[in-house]
């Protein structure tokens, strides 16, 4: 999913109502998608090798998922890290609740955590 800045918000015109402002478009993201992984590169293309993990880890266990490039816009970059209170990307939330970031989500796969907690909140996976 490509962001591009004042397409869905605008921090300066979100006083005035014409356009949400980042964390609302955050928010409204996270609850509207039972998978969100806001990361550096796309799913197709991560940019970053801890972006890349999870893309695997989420693509293994065959989850469908929205990737959102931070790359692309640094309010959405900022946003999240804000939003969050968790100063790294990438960054997993599934069904509105932030997970963590690579290596939180990378010890779930492992001890069989994250497979369990897609089951437990009736989220479909392939694998």
């Amino acid at each position: 999913m490509s962001i591009r800045p004042g397409r869905w918000w605008s921090a300066g015109r979100a006083a005035k109502g014409s356009a949400m402002s980042i964390e609302q478009f955050i928010d409204n993201e996270v609850k509207a998608n039972d998978v969100v992984l806001f990361m550096k590169g796309t799913p197709q293309f991560p940019q970053c090798g801890f972006s890349g993990q999870v893309v695997q880890i989420l693509d293994h266990i065959g989850v469908a998922y929205k990737g959102h490039n931070v790359l692309e816009n640094a309010e959405l970059r900022d946003g999240i890290k804000q939003f969050s209170n968790w100063p790294t990307i990438p960054q997993l939330y599934v069904k509105g609740e932030f997970v963590g970031g690579c290596d939180i989500v990378r010890e779930m796969f492992q001890a069989g955590e994250l497979q369990k907690l897609f089951t437990d909140k009736g989220i479909k996976a392939a694998a």
